[in-house]
This record gives structure tokens, C-alpha cells and sequence, in this order.
């Protein structure tokens, strides 16, 4: 069965509220999503597993706030749900379907409630009320960004809710390369 390897990478953000963006570097995190048919189009099915997805937490070593550093001991962990969509070889567009737990912590004295995202990763642009981005299909290298806005709704948190004014829109910037395998058999 052919598999397609993710690769995050660096260059990547996050903006959430009003806040400046998050400078991210993702490198090191990944998956293999399993391909399924090609439709008439020419767009194949993939389907990550999200037990198997690996995407870098947000701290002190990976996140540029402002130009500075997080605070060492703060950590947001990005917990995949699911990961999958379609892709187009003939013109690089792609178009997954992304929802995940973000885990706010410091160092171990403090765990605040999930953020639940869900919002559409795409090469295409979007458009939020807030916020904007221009994503870029697979060049010939397998590399793209992937950007998508999603709404965040309320922890229940009263000053977590407060601090990010939320309910209110994140725009996540994936830069990203893909690679086509075969999988072995086993």
C-alpha cells in the first residue's frame, strides 16, 4: 500500500485573538497517512492516524513570541485527533481536515483545560473575520504551507477565556514537505 510521509518543519506560526503571531519551528514531527483512490479529478483520499502523528509542543526551545523565547516551563502540546483529506498530484493543492487538543501547562504546577481546534489545513487561501492567509500547494520538492482558521471556543476557564478573549479566531501556518513511499509488506 503506498503511504505518504509528512514532515513538519521550521517557518511555521499560530495567531490566536488578537495577539501577535507565534514565530513556531515544528521541525521533527510527522506521519505517514495511508492513500486511498484517485477520484476523476485526479484528488486521492489520505488519512492520517492520529495515534501516530507527531507534532512538536510549543515552548521555550521551538516558540518565538514578540522575538523572545516562551517562558521556560510554559508548554502547549498539540494533541492530534484527526489528520486527513485529499491531495491533488497534478497541481500541489491539498485539503485536510485537522482537529486537536491544545495543552496549556506550566511546568508541572498547572494544566489549564483543552483548547478544541478544528479548522480545514489547506494550500488555497481563507479568509476569517479576523485573520487571513495565503497557504502554498506542494512545489517540486514535496514542500508546502498549509494554513487554516478556526474558531476557539471557550475553556470554561473564566481567566483563560478572559486572557484570550475568547471565543475568537486562530490561524495556524503548517510549512510542511511531503514524500511518497511504499509501504512494506509486513
Amino acid at each position: 500500500m503506498a503511504t505518504l510521509q509528512l514532515l513538519t518543519q521550521s517557518g511555521c506560526g499560530l495567531l490566536i485573538g488578537r495577539y501577535p503571531r507565534f514565530q513556531y519551528n515544528a521541525s521533527g514531527g510527522g506521519g505517514k497517512a495511508a492513500l486511498g483512490p484517485h477520484d476523476r479529478a485526479g484528488w486521492q483520499s489520505l488519512t492520517f492516524d492520529p495515534a501516530a502523528l507527531t507534532i512538536p509542543a510549543l515552548s521555550w526551545r521551538t516558540t518565538r513570541f514578540l522575538g523572545l523565547p516562551l517562558p521556560p516551563g510554559l508548554r502547549i502540546a498539540v494533541h492530534p485527533e484527526r489528520l486527513e483529506g485529499r491531495w491533488q498530484l497534478a497541481t500541489g493543492a491539498l485539503e485536510l481536515q485537522f482537529d486537536a487538543r491544545f495543552r496549556f501547562a506550566f511546568a508541572d504546577l498547572y494544566q489549564a483545560p483543552d483548547l478544541l481546534v478544528h479548522t480545514l489545513l489547506t494550500t488555497k487561501a481563507v479568509q476569517g473575520q479576523r485573520h487571513s492567509a495565503q497557504g502554498q500547494p506542494l512545489d517540486g520538492n514535496g514542500q508546502a504551507l498549509l494554513v487554516g482558521v478556526a474558531t476557539v471556543q471557550p475553556t470554561g476557564t473564566a481567566w483563560l477565556d478572559r486572557f484570550l478573549g475568547l471565543p475568537d479566531e486562530a490561524l495556524a501556518l503548517l510549512r510542511c514537505r511531503f514524500q511518497q513511499a511504499l509501504a512494506l509488506p509486513a
